[in-house]
Order: C-alpha cells, then structure tokens, then sequence
C-alpha cells in the first residue's frame, strides 16, 4: 500500500488503466515526496575506482511489544483529531502495542486515511485499452535490450556488481532492468538483510481497529485522469530515464541509509517522540521519483501528475477539516515526515487556526 509517488505510481497507473480499476476508494499512496532534480550522469571515465568499503556491524533493531510514537491533537473548539505518524520500514520482530490507539480509535465517529493518489480513466475507456495489455510486459527493462553495464558508468556498474554480490546473489535477470528499479530491488533486499521489514501490518491494524469497532473511514485520495495512455505505455518503454545519477546516489548512501533507517525504526518502535523529532526523514528515493517524475515522457504528457503533490496535500487538508467539523472525534493517517514537515500538513493546519499538541 505504501508505495512512492513516482515509479511505483506512474507504473500503477498505466498497469491500472489497462485493467480497467475502477474501484471508488482511492488506493493509499506514500506521502508527497520532497522531489530532487536529478543531476547529469556522472561521466563514463572515472577518475578514481571504486574501492569497496569494510562490512560494519549493523546497528541492534529492537524486537518484542514496543507502544510505537504517541499520537499527535489538533483541535478546534471541543472538536478534536488525532493524528498518527506511520512510518516504514519497522524491525522485523516487533509486535506493536496497539491498545492506545484502539482506545481513541474506538472512540471516534471516522478514520481519515493517509494522502495518496491513483489513476483512472472510467471503464469503458479502460476497456478499450486491453488490447494494449501485452505491451505493459517489460516494462521495467531497458529499451532495446540494454544491460546495465550499458547503460552505467563503469565505475558505478563496478560498485553495483559488489552491492549485488553482498544483498542480492545472483540473479542475473535484474542485469536488464532500468536502474531506477534496480535501485528499489536492492533497497528492499538490503532492508531485509538488516532486519527491518516494509510490512504495512501496522497500518493494516489501524484498518483492522476501525473495521471492529464500525467507524466510518474517510478516503483523502485524489484520482489522476489519465489522456493518451496507450501512447504513453509506448513512450516509457522507449524512453531512456534519467535515472542513472539516482541509481549511483543509491549505491553511494546505502549503508548509510540503512543505519538510518534502523534509527528511525528504533525511535518510532520505542515512541521516542524526541529522537523522532530531530531525524531526518528525507530519502535517497526522492530523487529517484524525480527522474520518473521529469524524465519520462509519459509522466510529462499527463498534466495530472504534474500537479499531484499539491492536489494531494490540498484534498487531505480538506477532507481533516470537513472531518473535524462533523465530528467530535477523529482519528487521521499520516506519514511521520509529514508529520514534522514545517511545512506539512499539521503546519498548514496550525496555520489555519487549529491548535496542534505533541505527544509527550
């Protein structure tokens, strides 16, 4: 459920127009990525090799009954809502004690699912585009058959070829796939290897929670309306992406990735509202996003997504404010960045005249 807004979800929406969805709740997607403008390729001539960095021992990701972050209140008035700040990966072995958010959960009249985004077209539309169907496979691979020692400089395919000795093996499939992907294959392996895990379960609980106790769930999501889709499935799988400056970042930052992420998941497992605070949540995929987001002709000839972040943000911000006018109690969903974001969604709301506590 929890994908990023610019591969997964471009990707998800032709798949989607092709299948002809066209279910009336929004899918969740991940918060609106900060996107980064993807730099130039490095150049194919290296000035120095790359030399491989010693194997550290890996920071101790907690397990057991953790109570997770507090939640956060916003109100106005006697009305109030409460917002929980999700974040993935988690550690593997952890249970989360969910019993204070059931209490408040339980007690409110709506759910207000996360911002998120998906792609329609309407169904007789969608049908009309099955045919196009076949022309979805492969479409996360190189145009014409490149590999990525094609594609990459050398000294970059020299370091993937060692990430990939130590998390992947050897699957020599992923040798013809964009790097972008390649990037995402090795991040989750990586994660999985470090005993974290990008399991929604806590998220799904939440669901859980207010399906038991019949509270009402509010979608927040907007729907992207798609124009010359089978053109666009023809024009990413020949376009060649911008994303071999992303997929060398991935390389460089990844162990440092991964011990931030074990932080972050460790603060939020232990409701280290202090720890949590002073992170930093942004990742090396948003620049990943980007190169979907600006390289690829088929998200440039969607003027939807263009606009996405903000539309999502602003349908959120709407949906949170006509919830807590008709309700006494509400309980939100948002992505712990979004959270802190000093110009996120709580921010907007403070800003708006809402009063915003912390959790203690």
């Amino acid at each position: 459920m929890n994908k990023r807004i610019g591969c997964a979800l471009l990707l998800g929406a032709l798949s989607a127009t092709a299948w002809a969805q066209t279910e009336a709740v929004p899918a969740t997607a991940a918060a609106e990525p900060q996107a980064l403008v993807p730099q130039a390729d490095p150049p194919r001539t290296a000035t120095a090799a790359w030399q491989p960095a010693p194997d550290t021992p890996a920071q101790v990701v907690v397990s057991g009954r953790r109570p997770g972050p507090g939640v956060w209140k916003v109100s106005k008035g006697n009305h109030v809502m409460w917002v929980f700040g999700l974040y993935s990966p988690l550690p593997k072995n952890m249970e989360w004690d969910a019993s204070r958010v059931e209490r408040l959960l339980s007690q409110s009249q709506a759910l207000l699912a996360p911002p998120g985004a998906r792609a329609h077209v309407g169904f007789f539309k969608g049908l009309s585009l099955l045919p196009q169907l076949p022309r979805l496979i492969g479409i996360q691979k190189n145009p014409e058959g490149a590999t990525l020692r094609d594609v990459l400089p050398a000294e970059v395919y020299a370091h993937w070829t060692a990430l990939k000795a130590r998390y992947i093996g050897g699957d020599e499939d992923v040798e013809r796939l964009r790097p972008v992907f390649v990037a995402q294959r090795l991040q989750g392996a990586a994660r999985d290897k470090s005993g974290l895990s990008s399991s929604g379960a806590v998220r799904e609980r939440i669901f859980g929670i207010a399906r038991a106790n019949k509270v009402r769930v509010v979608g927040t999501g907007v729907e992207l309306k798609l124009d010359n889709v089978g053109k666009s499935i023809t024009a990413f799988k020949e376009t060649q992406l911008n994303d071999a400056a992303c997929f060398a970042r991935t390389l460089d930052s990844l162990e440092d990735d991964l011990g931030a992420m074990r932080q972050r998941a460790n603060a939020w497992a232990n409701g280290d509202i202090a720890e949590i605070e002073g992170l930093d949540f942004s990742t090396r995929e948003d620049a990943c996003d980007a190169a979907i987001l600006t390289s690829s002709a088929a998200a440039q000839a969607n003027p939807a997504f263009q606009s996405m972040r903000e539309r999502m943000r602003d349908a959120w911000l709407a949906a949170a404010e006509g919830a807590m006018a008709e309700n006494m109690s509400t309980f939100a969903l948002l992505e712990m960045r979004d959270v802190f974001d000093p110009k996120g969604y709580l921010a907007a709301l403070k800003g708006k005249g809402y009063t915003v506590e912390s959790p203690k």
